[in-house]
């Protein structure tokens, strides 16, 4: 079976790493890896290949920059092309970016089975794109991987088949878990000269944030305030790096001693950096299920997550966007710096073994 294996982005080579790896021990699958070019500087791109041991895409589109809809459009026409010449026997697609909607579009419209992991998310927030993107995506595949209780519930809700969702797990967690060894070996700690436990850690780079320069100057504001408490470090995103600058809001970031901005960090510098933060401070959403398998604190810039397990159970503190509340929420961590990982169902490093037990029973016997 030739599966058609779609990436573009940081989130998607860390999700697919998993996936990719356990195929290889199949010998009924053959996966074709698509890079769809959507993130395509080295550091967003390449080093996540080198260090999550991924071969070089067998296909790159080389599909960057643009608007949303122009980027979205030029993968589907790129990936019609490839997919009328490999005619695969299944397309998987993870997450919810560009690349996932057009391959998923794509897949759809030439009548090529669909599997979707990290199905059934909802932030309930539709000015967010990647929100659009779950729901259609979603509804137009034929097998839906499913990592958290909530995801199931929203399926149904939306008149999903039952027989189409499956409860597997987080293929970003089985990732993660296999690679904490390699991190404890980087020496990012030392090289920023930061201290175990007494750092914040920051990522920022959802364009609702970013793009909008009140609400970044909110929340620049505040890192800056909790520097002031604990040493900040913002690996920084280059359209984020645009905006600060673009807006003029840089002085206020500089004129703070222990607030260290970095380039983008690679793979296993960020899960080393993140496993020895006292909190992480995000607008991502898979950092959100990181952190709680690490047991690290960790506060979502946002107003909503479509994630509530890692809230539910205590490891992710919604705090919006307002420079006070995201203050708040630093304020009512505990000073302890003890961990407390959890693992919600099924989060336990084999979740792709389980999609894969469930295409090679499907797709193999021709269902």
């Amino acid at each position: 079976m030739q599966i058609l294996c779609v990436v573009g982005t940081r989130p998607n080579f860390i999700k697919m790493a998993a996936l990719y790896k356990e195929m290889k021990k199949r010998s009924c699958f053959v996966p074709i890896l698509v890079h769809t070019g959507q993130h395509y500087e080295e550091k967003m791109s390449e080093v996540f290949f080198k260090e999550l041991d991924l071969p070089e895409p067998d296909i790159n589109l080389n599909v960057s920059g643009g608007s949303l809809t122009w980027q979205t459009s030029q993968i589907m026409l790129c990936l019609e092309s490839v997919m009328v010449d490999v005619s695969p026997s299944l397309v998987i697609v993870v997450g919810d970016v560009n690349s996932t909607l057009a391959a998923s579009v794509v897949a759809a419209q030439l009548n090529t089975p669909l599997a979707h992991v990290e199905a059934g998310l909802r932030s309930r927030d539709r000015t967010m794109p990647e929100e659009n993107n779950r729901i259609v995506v979603d509804h137009l595949a034929d097998f839906l991987f499913v990592t958290e209780q909530s995801g199931i519930d929203n399926l149904k809700k939306e008149g999903i088949p039952d027989g189409k969702v499956f409860f597997v797990g987080n293929v970003m967690v089985d990732t993660l878990l296999s690679n904490i060894e390699s991190a404890k070996k980087s020496d990012i700690i030392e090289s920023l000269g930061l201290k175990k436990g007494q750092y914040a850690l920051v990522t920022l780079h959802r364009p609702s944030n970013s793009d909008d320069r009140t609400t970044l100057q909110e929340i620049l504001n505040a890192l800056c305030k909790i520097s002031r408490e604990i040493t900040v470090v913002l690996p920084v995103h280059p359209r984020t790096r645009k905006r600060i600058r673009d807006f003029g809001l840089g002085t206020m970031i500089e004129n703070e001693p222990r607030f260290i901005v970095t380039e983008p960090l690679g793979y296993l510098d960020f899960l080393c950096a993140m496993m020895e933060a006292h909190v992480v401070l995000t607008d991502s959403g898979g950092i959100q299920e990181e952190t709680t398998i690490l047991g690290v604190p960790c506060i979502t810039m946002r107003n909503n997550t479509e994630r509530p397990i890692t809230v539910q159970i205590g490891t992710n503190i919604i705090a919006g966007t307002r420079g006070r509340d995201i203050i708040k929420a630093y304020c009512s961590l505990p000073l302890s710096s003890v961990r407390s990982p959890r693992c919600p169902p099924l989060w336990d490093g084999k979740a792709s073994k389980r999609i894969l037990d469930v295409l090679e029973q499907h797709i193999g016997k021709g269902k």
